[in-house]
């Protein structure tokens, strides 16, 4: 689907000045009339309506029962109904394709394959994921990235984190392409590298230039140029693309919509379709297959039978390939899991908010120069300097003795070494220093002959948390939200649920040791902590049970899967219905 600009804001702007002779618009509140340089030029922007972004589908929002609509096969007692209210939003047509993340890839080996190519390296899918130790899978692994015959197919083998930095990328396209279509900025990719290149951020915040096509639009101040850039003002840039919440493709995928009389549900659903079975009847249409969704039907059943394929899919299917829901989103059962932004709590759904229900806010501000202006972006490679310990222990844990070369032994040494200094350096509130020290320690592996070296490398990337152009923020702190009702703590994950006060060990004495040892203890007797990450939907290998919406299981945020995919959503702005929509 193509961007829709119906009225561009410079022609709003040009036209708005035609009739700066004979009208203005007044304030309300204060009678001075807007656009006027004489009034001091405060400026009413031309906005009409929140355009719909490429590949999008409008959502209406509502109320729904989020949740089990059926037998909770799984004993796991974690999706209990809950009446609900999701607001409108927009929704990916489709499941994100492989053609969609080659564009991606090479646009980050265009900006960074030169300076920076362990943020191309953290992006690459585990094609590997494909891999089963009694099937042969192989062709898989090499053929379905990049093949063109599969360009059309979802892409899997992404983590949550890499689906997420998906998202921002696609963000700041789609706003750059609608700087470029306005005439403001020249589409020139080469004069764009490293942290030069353009974000919405660093656009918003003036510290992202690029080649001109004109000075701006008209600036009505009176201390200004003449010119200015677009701001939040105007309503032109769009809102981020990011990954649906739970609530919302759920809600999505049941597609109620075409269920609907007045406020009432005529028939309640068991799947993203009417009825509460899997095969197509007299009202849909044939040329789909037999069954409307890609799953496995049976034990070793995954596409029918020669002659007469029920699915026409071995693996994955292309994006369009089955009948859409009500809203019009193709393949909300089926074919591959989807990521969604929610940490997975069994108790998520009783312990949320009835409006808009998500856990996993991590509230953040942008860092502030000693002049209260934001801080320069980023120059530089950010990794999670934590992270990447454990990681180098994990992996020297499993690695073994045996396995381990005099080269390698060296090798781990040296960034255990580095890794404990950058670790002191951060704790001394030295963060660019600290960072310089674990560029230091990717040139080590980089100039390393170990066998281990690109496993570490791979090890390292997986932990870059901020890229060069990246603006800098940090999570608010308790002290600034002194006077604050509704939230203090910046990180709200364990919210009511997880924290060392519901824990077990609260009260036993000694706290920090009992800290360790919270309601979910990672490892030993549970697989959930602050990383686990919700997935819906059902997969090309899964059984119609994972088909219904309301079921879910979770995977670390860091790992991937063969019939995980993603797609993405954007908030909606505004009205809950666009003008003229009823």
């Amino acid at each position: 689907m193509k961007l829709k600009l119906h009225t561009t804001l410079i022609a709003s702007l040009g036209f708005m000045i035609a009739l700066s002779g004979c009208y203005r618009e007044r304030s309300g509140a204060t009678g001075w009339k807007y656009n006027k340089t004489d009034n001091g030029g405060f400026e009413k922007a031309a906005f009409y309506e929140q355009q719909t972004g490429p590949g999008l589908i409008f959502v209406e929002g509502g109320t729904f029962t989020m949740g089990q609509v059926e037998d909770d096969l799984t004993n796991n007692w974690d999706n209990s109904p809950r009446r609900v209210t999701v607001s409108s939003f927009y929704m990916d047509e489709t499941e994100v394709t492989n053609m969609f993340w080659l564009e991606y890839l090479e646009w980050l080996e265009r900006i960074y394959g030169n300076s920076f190519p362990e943020i191309v390296e953290r992006a690459l899918p585990d094609t590997l994921a494909w891999r089963e130790k009694l099937a042969y899978n192989e062709p898989m692994v090499n053929y379905y990235l990049r093949h063109p015959a599969y360009r059309d197919y979802p892409v899997v083998g992404v983590s949550w984190r890499q689906a997420t930095d998906f998202c921002k990328w696609r963000t700041d396209r789609v706003n750059e392409n609608i700087l470029v279509q306005e005439g403001l900025f020249v589409h020139n990719p080469e004069s764009q590298m490293d942290e030069e290149h353009f974000t919405t951020e660093t656009y918003f915040n003036r510290q992202y230039v690029g080649e001109r096509d004109a000075e701006g639009v008209t600036d009505y101040s009176p201390n200004s140029s003449g010119y200015r850039d677009i701001r939040m003002e105007d309503g032109l840039l769009l809102p981020d693309y990011r990954l649906p919440t739970e609530a919302e493709w759920e809600y999505a995928a049941l597609g109620l919509i075409g269920n609907s009389y007045g406020e009432l549900i005529e028939e309640r659903r068991t799947y993203p379709w009417d009825g509460h079975y899997i095969r197509n009847d007299k009202t849909r249409d044939k040329g789909y297959g037999d069954v409307n969704a890609n799953f496995v039907k049976g034990r070793g059943d995954y596409m029918g039978v020669a002659g007469s394929l029920d699915d026409f899919a071995d693996i994955t299917a292309q994006v369009r390939a089955y009948a859409p829901n009500d809203y019009g989103l193709f393949n909300m059962a089926g074919n591959v899991n989807e990521w969604v932004m929610d940490v997975y709590r069994p108790l998520s759904t009783l312990d949320s908010e009835e409006f808009r229900p998500f856990r996993g806010n991590n509230y953040q501000t942008m860092v502030k120069n000693p002049e209260g202006k934001p801080a320069d972006k980023y120059d530089y490679v950010v990794y999670d300097i934590p992270s990447t310990i454990e990681f180098l222990g994990d992996f020297r844990n499993k690695l073994g003795s045996s396995a381990v070369t005099p080269e390698d032994d060296e090798l781990m040494n040296s960034l255990e070494l580095k890794f404990e200094e950058a670790q002191e350096t951060q704790n001394k509130k030295q963060e660019e220093e600290a960072q310089t020290l674990m560029a230091e320690a990717l040139e080590l592996i980089v100039d390393s002959e170990a066998l281990v070296a690109a496993d570490l490398r791979k090890g390292m990337s997986k932990n870059i948390i901020a890229v060069p152009g990246d603006m800098k923020f940090r999570d608010v702190t308790v002290e600034e939200n002194i006077n604050r009702s509704n939230y203090r703590e910046a990180n709200n994950i364990d919210y009511l649920d997880g924290d060392f006060n519901s824990s077990i060990a609260f009260g036993q004495g000694d706290e920090g040791k009992a800290d360790q040892n919270r309601m979910y203890d990672y490892g030993s007797s549970s697989l959930v902590n602050n990383e686990s990450r919700v997935y819906k939907g059902g997969g090309w290998d899964d059984r119609a049970y994972w088909l219904v919406p309301g079921t879910r299981r979770f995977l670390d945020e860091n790992q991937s899967s063969a019939s995980i995919g993603f797609r993405c959503a954007m908030t909606r702005v505004g009205t809950p219905v666009p003008y003229g929509g009823h």
